[in-house]
């Protein structure tokens, strides 16, 4: 039981200070909360822990949303979580961990080259339709769209508060969108949403640290964070593979 409470206490405060701050920590966060909880049945635990902060953070970034980029991303985002939700009912989630690691790395390689070969196909619609697809997918059988989704916004060329907020809101509705999908699967009951409350002290805490941190952050800086963490996630796939 301390165990279980520890790291859901990690893994709420990382939760609420990803969601509050840079974003793009979710891969960081899936393998610690299998130390309590292995297997698919992390995603569903983790499930309520992202609806709450999606809460907290669409009512502190209500402002400056981009939603002419959330219209375009949404059309294909569902047929990725359908195809998604088909994979973890069907195979072994994981047999993606490592097709996983390289979509992370392939993307963070893409960024890299957008810096100094700059191309406007990344923000096309179609661009968006992809990217939606992607995120849509890697969400539902990791609970990690974080990162593809921030290194898809910051090509975007947004403020960072707009950058900030546009995410937010996507994220909200991936997540909910979520819930009609794990349920059959047995993800999410009635037992496992009691159990991932015991995260939200952490989850509070991270939040606060979150948002003031984010204030401090240029946008250089911030760029690099968020390529830093995707890294990082993509390395954690490859050695929990």
């Amino acid at each position: 039981m301390d165990t279980t409470f520890g790291v859901l206490f990690l893994a709420g405060l990382i939760t609420g200070f990803s969601k509050f701050s840079v974003g793009g920590m979710g891969l960081l966060i899936v393998p610690i909360i299998m130390i309590a909880f292995p297997g698919p049945e992390a995603l569903g635990m983790l499930l309520p822990l992202y609806l709450i902060t999606d809460v907290m953070a669409v009512f502190s970034y209500r402002s400056k949303v981009a939603w002419s980029v959330v219209w375009h991303f949404i059309p294909l985002l569902l047929l990725g979580m359908l195809l998604g939700s088909y994979v973890l009912a069907t195979i072994d989630p994981n047999d993606f961990v490592t097709c996983l690691g390289v979509i992370m790395i392939s993307m963070i390689g893409l960024s890299l080259y957008l810096d100094y070969h700059p191309a406007m196909f990344m923000q096309s619609k179609n661009a968006a339709y992809g990217m939606g697809f992607l995120s849509g997918f890697i969400s539902t059988v990791s609970n990690a769209a974080g990162p593809v989704l921030s290194l898809f916004l910051l090509e975007q060329k947004l403020d960072k508060q707009t950058y900030v907020s546009t995410r937010t809101w996507i994220l909200f509705m991936v997540n909910l969108l979520k819930i009609p999908l794990f349920i059959p699967l047995g993800l999410l009951t009635e037992s496992s949403v009691i159990i991932s409350l015991q995260g939200v002290p952490g989850l509070i805490i991270g939040a606060f640290i979150g948002y003031h941190f984010l204030k401090k952050v240029n946008p250089n800086q911030f760029k690099w964070l968020i390529r830093g963490m995707a890294f990082a996630a993509a390395v954690n796939l490859f050695l929990f593979a």
